[in-house]
């Protein structure tokens, strides 16, 4: 701002404060302390203008309007304006006051030189000017590079073209007026981030119409239309500014589109402007109709609309002509002219060796004029033309090696693509509108890609190499072998996070529309041959089996005698071993992924689970059967998650209606509820000392028990946890093999047969014929506990004693155990008596539930369930 700079003579300086807004203002004060000024105070401020040539005033305004603000910048010029946001950020940036010679509020837009396009009302304009001049910005009238903003209000004319070719930021109106309501700030810029959202957006004031796309991608392109701010508008609509049209599917305009009133560009346009960030030129992208020839509509010479009944006669002379066996010239043909000269050097073999389309065309051309002697028409005989050399036939063995090599360039070709159509770009810091996707993004998405690139460059050169030189001796197994390590380094950090990658693809696809835009634009290229970088992306993932079988097929041609037959078997267990080997990375690396689900799915879950050497190894929903021993109580579902060395126990929530609905449900078709799951139990298992497979039978089936001891306690503690598997995902012989074998891991015990031991349902006292009852009556008697207590709480207005509770939860138990009671007596099949567990059910009654003085529900107290064994049955 030098040129609003004033020379002002070494005078005292002196602050006035106008009016009591600015008198109050606690920060200014002790902004102008720290200033060490001179302070006077005024309501108007007109008795200190008198005096300027002693003093240099400068006046402090609360607000730049009304008539004492006029007043003191007009009548004085010598006097200085501010506002007290640009006193404040004075003092504290530690500088004098500016000698500007236009009122400064603030300095939010310091060192920014702005120029203004497309208005037309000139007291907008002015006014937009004198908020930038207030805001201590400077003005231009005409672009130029030293311009760091435009502010636009339309998307066309030569300084919006020139701004974006510049990648000079366009911003709107509303970005001065939204800089002006932040005035009160000292720290507030205009180029915070915040005020980003007021850059000028692409499709401003445009009204697109999108033709020859499919249903899903029109929808697709008008919410995007929307949000860069545009309008969607029927094709032929007469306020319509552009039409987008499909160049691939669409070769000509639409019907009742004046090509003279719409801008009728390709799809490149619509995706180039989102990526720049500003309205793409149309001339670049403009469409145009293919062009066809126009057709011939004379009639041919010779015919006329009379000679159509003559066609059949003529034709039968013709075939008539063409019949006769005759030396004389075909009378269809034109005469032959007869020899001029009888050599061989006449005008007829310069004829002969000048027709059209030959490979003997020896016509005047501009590199040369062949004459006689250049032809070779002398008196002595033509050359007799030399038979091309047969080729030996190439070998099996050789075509094969000659299809590897030619699929390694196709790969190696795919590979350049994804670098440098998309990775090299991408990472361009100098593109207009700065890069669409942040680094760590761009690495998640091609993850190793240049370390493949370079490892098959170097393969696809020595196999080119290889077959330049072919012999049947050469190695093509020791190539192979060679680049082993390379591929065992390369590729399983790109397979491993393949899922990943794809995962962030298509996040970054919906979430970022300037790098959506990118992707349409690079995948329209002819390198990728109408490919998405999805389908570019899974070519490595396929590359290495697709070498096993071609290496396969090589060594099928390859005789056994052949110093390369063993080199080919090793190159194939080679590349086999690259594949066991990401196979097994990846199986690792998911199980540690795996593992920080669990931590986030299970509430209360340790954090020490997360460890580098432990990983995930699967997962079943059980039913707890109960016993001497219970983690949560009979009829529970439980979820366990086994890891390499650890055991984790978590508990499923549940509703009252599913257990309501799962009463009279036999174990096996039981299916756990969905649901949050929270900590229970965390059993290493180096401290289970035995898995217990209990045998089905026709009313227990999946049934199985863990033997536990706690660390630091005796044989007296051993605890037996019994459970039945829920679902048929895994199979309980699958799932207790699994579980033994990592507890031999774990031991370090090399038989993990001698974990599982098998027993017979009363070996354990499992009675499995009360099981279903005794879960129904659990969870009935739990969700009405639950359901009672919500009524108390919603219409008890005093706390109820708990000897009350007690007392009622007696009278509600006493009935529900006698039907128990009766049921255990009367069952005589495996699954009960279906009447008597109806009748325990019924027994469960809100209407003999006894109210409370204040007529409350009485809440039932919950009881643990009952061991419903063989032996216990008999001591009942």
């Amino acid at each position: 701002m030098a040129e609003d700079i004033q020379d002002i003579d070494m005078v005292e300086t002196r602050v006035c404060l106008v009016g009591p807004d600015v008198q109050g203002n606690q920060a200014l004060s002790k902004a102008l302390q720290k200033l060490n000024l001179p302070v006077v105070k005024s309501s108007t401020g007109e008795e200190f203008m008198t005096d300027s040539d002693d003093y240099d005033t400068v006046f402090i305004l609360a607000e730049f309007e009304g008539p004492g603000f006029e007043a003191l910048h007009k009548s004085n010029l010598r006097s200085r304006v501010l506002g007290p946001s640009a006193v404040v950020h004075c003092a504290e940036m530690g500088e004098v006051l500016p000698s500007v010679q236009r009122p400064l509020y603030c300095t939010s837009m310091k060192d920014l030189i702005l120029c203004f396009t497309g208005f037309r009302q000139k007291e907008k304009l002015s006014r937009l000017v004198d908020l930038v001049h207030f805001m201590g910005g400077s003005i231009r009238k005409d672009f130029s590079t030293k311009v760091t903003h435009l502010v636009a209000n339309s998307t066309s004319g030569d300084k919006y073209r020139v701004a974006v070719s510049l990648g000079t930021p366009i911003m709107t109106e509303e970005w001065v007026h939204q800089s002006w309501q932040r005035r009160h700030t000292p720290a507030a810029l205009g180029t915070d981030e915040e005020m980003l959202k007021y850059k000028m957006q692409p499709f401003f004031c445009c009204m697109l119409s999108f033709h020859g796309f499919s249903e899903e991608e029109t929808e697709q392109m008008k919410e995007l239309t929307k949000m860069q701010g545009g309008t969607c508008t029927p094709v032929g609509d007469t306020s319509s500014t552009h039409l987008v049209i499909d160049d691939s599917q669409v070769k000509d305009f639409p019907q009742h589109v004046d090509a003279s009133k719409v801008y009728v560009v390709k799809q490149e346009w619509f995706w180039a402007s989102i990526q720049i960030e500003a309205r793409a030129d149309e001339m670049i992208y403009q469409f145009k109709r293919m062009e066809t020839p126009a057709r011939d509509l004379k009639p041919p010479i010779g015919r006329t609309p009379t000679s159509r009944g003559r066609k059949r006669p003529r034709l039968k002379e013709t075939t008539a002509l063409l019949a006769q066996d005759s030396d004389n010239d075909s009378p269809l043909l034109p005469a032959r002219k007869r020899r001029s000269g009888a050599g061989p050097g006449g005008n007829d073999a310069k004829a002969m060796l000048s027709m059209s389309g030959s490979f003997l065309d020896y016509t005047e051309t501009p590199e040369r004029i062949l004459d006689d002697d250049d032809l070779g028409l002398d008196d002595s005989p033509l050359p007799t033309p030399v038979p091309p050399t047969p080729q030996k036939p190439l070998s099996a063995r050789h075509q094969r090696v000659m299809e590897l090599t030619q699929t390694e360039k196709n790969y190696v070709n795919i590979l350049q693509t994804i670098v440098r159509v998309f990775k090299e770009p991408l990472e361009n810091k100098d593109q207009l509108g700065g890069l669409p996707l942040a680094a760590e993004e761009v690495k998640t998405i091609f993850g190793s890609i240049p370390e493949i690139l370079d490892v098959h460059t170097k393969l696809r050169d020595s196999l080119s190499q290889l077959v330049a030189d072919w012999s049947e001796e050469k190695s093509i197994g020791d190539i192979i072998c060679k680049y082993k390590p390379l591929l065992l380094k390369a590729y399983p950090k790109f397979v491993n996070f393949f899922e990943m990658s794809k995962e962030t693809l298509q996040k970054c696809m919906r979430t970022q529309p300037r790098f959506h835009a990118f992707l349409k634009i690079q995948q329209s290229k002819p390198e990728c041959c109408r490919e998405t970088l999805g389908d570019l992306l899974i070519r490595p993932v396929q590359r290495l089996p697709s070498i096993i079988l071609l290496l396969t097929d090589i060594l099928k041609k390859t005789d056994k005698s052949n110093p390369d037959h063993l080199a080919m078997e090793r190159a194939i267990a080679a590349i086999k071993d690259v594949l066991d080997h990401i196979n097994e990375d990846k199986r690792r690396t998911e199980g540690q992924v795996q593992m920080f689900d669990v931590v986030n799915e299970v509430e209360g879950c340790p954090a020490d689970v997360l460890s580098s050497h432990r990983q995930f190894i699967g997962r079943v929903d059980v039913l707890e059967l109960g016993g001497e021993h219970e983690l949560c109580g009979k009829g529970e579902y439980l979820t366990l998650f086994l890891m390499s060395d650890l055991l984790e126990v978590s508990k499923k929530r549940h509703s009252m209606m599913a257990d309501v609905k799962s009463v009279f449900k036999s174990p096996g078709l039981l299916k756990a509820p969905a649901g949050p799951l929270k900590h229970v139990e965390l059993f290493n298992l180096a401290h289970i000392k035995r898995v217990v497979d209990i045998r089905d039978t026709e009313e227990c089936k999946n049934a199985f028990g863990l033997v536990y001891q706690a660390p630091g306690t005796g044989n007296d503690e051993v605890c037996l946890y019994m459970f039945t598997l829920l679902g048929s995902e895994t199979t309980k012989k699958a799932w207790l093999k699994s579980l033994c074998r990592h507890m031999a891991n774990t031991t370090c015990k090399a038989d993990a047969e001698n974990f599982l031991h098998s027993v017979n349902p009363e070996d354990v006292e499992l009675d499995s014929s009360a099981i279903v009852n005794t879960v129904g009556f659990n969870r009935i008697a739990r969700g009405f506990s639950k359901k009672a207590k919500r009524v108390t709480r919603q219409f008890s207005f005093s706390k109820t004693p708990r000897r009350m509770i007690n007392r009622a939860v007696s009278m509600v138990m006493s009935p529900a155990r006698g039907g128990m009671q009766m049921q255990r007596e009367g069952a005589e099949t495996p699954l009960g008596d279906l009447q008597g567990a109806r009748n325990m059910a019924s027994s469960i009654d809100l209407q003999h539930v006894p109210m409370s003085p204040m007529g409350t529900l009485v809440t039932p107290k919950k009881t643990k369930s009952v061991s419903l064994g063989h032996s216990a049955s008999k001591r009942l």
